[in-house]
């Protein structure tokens, strides 16, 4: 069983930055696909970003050169740096594992381990 726990979530102004922790337990951290997925209120939860094992990133258009998404398996830990934010990246923020590869890394369906989420709000 893994488990994962966000933090770095909070209010920030438009143009601001934050930085989101996924902490997780699991002695094969550096195995698992890692994933940070949002959710507006009233919208599907979406993908935002994923890095695999190897480091390989992925990232959904509207966060490119805005979003870094890294981790550091020495201390079981994902993160996510979020600069120049906008209004429209107001959601809960969850973090989710895969630990066994599937080549897909975008839909929800692949991740099978998930946080509780921490909330993100920018205000414009």
């Amino acid at each position: 069983q893994v488990q994962l726990v966000e933090s770095g979530g909070g209010l920030v102004q438009a143009g601001g930055s934050l930085r989101l922790s996924c902490a997780a337990s699991g002695r094969t951290f550096s195995s698992y696909t890692m994933g940070w997925f949002r959710q507006a209120p009233g919208k599907e939860r979406e993908f935002v970003a994923a890095i695999r094992s190897g480091g390989t990133t992925y990232y959904r258009d509207s966060v490119k050169g805005r979003f870094t998404i890294s981790r550091d398996n020495a201390a079981n830990t994902m993160f996510l740096q979020m600069n120049s934010l906008k209004p429209d990246d107001t959601a809960v923020y969850s973090c989710a594992a895969r630990d066994t590869y599937n080549i897909a890394y975008s839909s929800p369906r692949v991740y099978n381990y998930w946080g509780q989420g921490t909330q993100v709000t920018v205000s414009s």
